[in-house]
């Protein structure tokens, strides 16, 4: 493998000295790209263009070719893993994800595979060679996968929610079932994570989506319990480089303290905590990722600077912060707007690296 030309997002999660704060988008390969909806096109659908793993790098690359982006997230979604258990992810036009067959008792549970990466999810794989290959040392790769209780929330309901009647109902009727699920599915997101770790990942992500819609006791049973477990489980080293893992719990900021005991190398932050007071609490433990809220995308590019400056001053001076969004970047955002975002990154921060 060629080596890594640019590492200040490795080094950043490892809380090592870097030059400037270094920056990345959930979603930043996606729809707010001209370049991304030509490529969608031509695969015909999203799952198409998850499964070609040509088309998947294509699409991996675009934002790095257009911006100084820190690192590439691999092309991909995170209900692959049902998918691969066999439950039909397909995707209704406006309606999101959908799966033919849910889960909902014991039975339904015991009768899930945990997949085989290289077997069952190896379009993935394929995905992160080819990506890793094509990038040629640029910036590090990261993996990912959906978080336990996420996936499980999908599952049991057949696909989005407002409220998780159905996934919560089974958390507190049938907790031995929804443990065993989540146990299953903790399994199957280790396995993934250290595939997409030996084809090539040199970093990797938990999307933790549900687990702020629970309450506090059980985000703790049935979210993170699951997590902690999974990096636990992870290959934290390989080529001679730490293998940094970040969790990122939407509106999980209640809990930073508990997240940041896993184990874990960084939280990624929503934009509904304050960068600040998330470092005076945890900031010695582990590094911060994030937090600008994605819709100020929307606004000026003097407001979008104003904003980067004042996350920046929050944060403060040394390592230990990689610039993301508080969530992925939404569809109608102009992408100029998002060069102002990923620039001023670069040039405001480099007075808290002296």
């Amino acid at each position: 493998m060629s080596e890594l030309k640019n590492d200040r997002f490795l080094r950043a999660l490892l809380k090592q000295p870097v030059d400037v704060t270094p920056v990345w988008m959930m979603r930043q390969a996606g729809r707010y790209l001209p370049e991304y909806r030509a490529s969608r096109a031509k695969a015909g659908d999203f799952m198409s263009l998850c499964m070609n793993p040509e088309l998947a790098c294509e699409v991996t690359l675009q934002p790095l070719d257009r911006y100084p982006l820190d690192a590439a997230i691999l092309f991909s979604d995170i209900l692959t893993i049902p998918d691969a258990m066999g439950l039909g992810l397909y995707f209704e036009t406006g309606e999101g994800p959908r799966f033919k067959k849910t889960v909902r008792s014991a039975e339904d549970v015991a009768s899930l595979p945990v997949p085989d990466p290289e077997r069952d999810l190896g379009y993935v794989m394929d995905a992160v060679r080819t990506i890793r290959r094509e990038l040629n040392g640029r910036v590090p790769l990261i993996g990912f996968s959906g978080s336990p209780w996420t996936l499980a929330t999908y599952m049991v309901e057949g696909g989005s929610s407002k409220d998780f009647r159905q996934a919560k109902a089974m958390a507190f009727n049938q907790p031995e079932a929804m443990h065993a699920l989540l146990d299953k599915l903790a399994q199957s997101v280790t396995t993934y994570l250290n595939g997409q770790i030996n084809a090539g990942a040199q970093a990797v992500q938990i999307f933790d989506t549900w687990g702020g819609a629970l309450s506090s006791s059980a985000y703790l049973e049935f979210s993170l319990a699951y997590m902690k477990k999974i990096v636990d489980g992870l290959i934290r080293e390989k080529d001679g480089r730490k293998i940094p893992v970040i969790l990122f719990t939407k509106n999980g900021g209640q809990w930073l303290e508990s997240i940041a005991a896993t184990g874990t190398d960084a939280l990624g932050l929503d934009w509904t905590t304050d960068i600040a007071k998330a470092r005076a609490r945890v900031g010695d433990q582990v590094a911060l990722q994030g937090n600008m809220d994605p819709t100020m995308l929307y606004a000026s590019p003097e407001r979008i600077r104003q904003e980067v400056a004042s996350i920046l001053a929050g944060y403060g001076n040394g390592s230990g912060h990689v610039f993301n969004l508080g969530h992925g970047i939404t569809p109608e955002v102009d992408p100029e707007h998002a060069r102002v975002f990923i620039e001023s990154v670069h040039e405001l921060s480099a007075q808290y690296h002296q």
